[in-house]
């Protein structure tokens, strides 16, 4: 994962997951991509162990070399872009294939960009156009009353636009969101249901563990955590149930364990693999505890799979 002394010690769900596997009495230890190594065909890491303090976690003790085939589970949960450091440490891991548990599996984050993954169900999505075309973006927008642009690789909102019909700023809108023609960005028909929230579901084994709806801070349109957004626990709808049956088969298929998706108006509208976030917001509010439920039934898998 990112380091520690940048993460957000209450709503982190990385720190929760930690928090709670630390509860359920495992040995816990952190590292960044940077800290894993090859040595002799093995893949190891130089981890530090952590302890609890109150609802976050320290670092205790020195760091350790450790054989990752040694562990019960590697969870892999650095933030995007998903650059060239990042498909380095996914490499590094498949040296522990068939040693160890992922979450979520390094070949599943390879091929399934957070954007693009949910391109698999254009059904279940709104329209959608992925191009580094500024002319076509700007047609997209005016053919679909406005549009939605977000990067591809991006994470928490970061670089997502509103491109409006008749804004004079549209083609520098666009413009800027391709780099100029040079990197293609995704567009989604702008929803206007998402005042009324946008929907993270949180997925174990493809199955929903609960559901936080994100209503945007006045005045931003982006329903991120991070920028403000209102949550509170739902109730899953029969379209979430329907978009979460749909990608299951597939998440399964391709190792992706622990996820996030975004449904907005009844749309699919992104499936968060990398680092998705609401857990600690979900334990919070609901006045269970997922975050053990997740630590049980990879335990649970662990024990499966040994």
């Amino acid at each position: 994962m990112d380091p520690l002394e940048g993460c957000d010690p209450e709503g982190d769900t990385s720190i929760g997951l930690m928090v709670a596997a630390l509860e359920r009495g495992h040995r816990v230890t952190w590292c960044t991509g940077g800290d894993l190594s090859l040595v002799d065909g093995a893949v190891r890491a130089r981890a530090r162990p952590v302890v609890a303090s109150g609802a976050t976690v320290v670092t205790s003790g020195e760091p350790e070399d450790l054989t990752l085939g040694d562990v019960d589970a590697v969870l892999v949960r650095t933030d995007p872009p998903v650059d060239a450091d990042y498909l380095a440490t996914t490499l590094l891991l498949e040296f522990a294939r068939g040693r160890t548990v992922f979450v979520n599996d390094p070949r599943g984050l390879r091929e399934a960009n957070e954007k693009l993954y949910a391109c698999r169900f254009p059904e279940l999505m709104p329209p959608t156009v992925v191009t580094a075309d500024a002319a076509a973006l700007l047609a997209f927008a005016e053919r679909h009353d406005g549009a939605v642009l977000k990067p591809l690789d991006g994470h928490g909102g970061a670089g997502v636009v509103r491109l409006d019909v008749g804004d004079p700023d549209g083609p520098a809108v666009a413009a800027r969101a391709t780099g100029h023609g040079t990197r293609p960005v995704m567009a989604q028909r702008f929803l206007a249901g998402v005042a009324d929230g946008d929907r993270r579901i949180l997925l174990v084994d493809g199955e929903p563990i609960g559901v936080l709806n994100r209503r945007p801070a006045p005045g931003e349109f982006r329903a991120n955590i991070g920028r403000g957004a209102s949550v509170e626990v739902v109730g899953i709808d029969d379209r979430d149930r329907r978009i979460a049956d749909a990608l299951a088969p597939a998440l399964r298929a391709d190792g992706l364990w622990f996820v996030g998706i975004d449904v907005i108006d009844g749309y699919l509208s992104e499936v968060n693999v990398t680092s998705p976030t609401g857990l600690r917001q979900l334990t919070r509010q609901s006045g269970a505890r997922p975050d053990l439920a997740v630590v049980g039934r990879l335990e649970e898998r662990v024990a499966a799979e040994s």
